[in-house]
């Protein structure tokens, strides 16, 4: 399954900085992502378009994880060759994260 299909996805960037939230559509699915949108696999996904380091902030009041790309846009937005090195176009790059399928229903959702 892809990420997009229980998650959407916001971001902003500044120089060469991109920041990421991924939220889930259904707050039941939180910890689903949690365990499997790692900051390793965040790099991994990117591959080369990340030169520097993948920071995971865990909000969970809001059912969400922030990653923080160092290095994500080509040396910023303006000093960039990229045709589109804004973190809108990585949100959505990131959306295409191929998950594994669930194992068994998802829990109950919380009165």
């Amino acid at each position: 399954m892809k990420l997009r299909q229980i998650a959407l996805a916001r971001s902003g960037d500044k120089g060469d900085i991109a920041n990421l939230a991924v939220i889930a559509l259904d707050e039941r699915d939180y910890p689903f992502l949690v365990e499997q949108v790692t900051s390793a696999r965040v790099r991994t996904h990117f591959g080369g378009i990340v030169r520097g380091e993948v920071v995971r902030y865990e909000c969970p009041n809001v059912g969400a994880l922030n990653f923080v790309l160092h290095g994500a846009l080509g040396g910023g937005v303006t000093r960039s060759l990229a045709l589109d090195a804004h973190g809108k176009s990585l949100s959505s790059l990131l959306l295409d994260l191929d998950l594994p399928e669930r194992a068994g229903p998802l829990p109950e959702a919380s009165a």
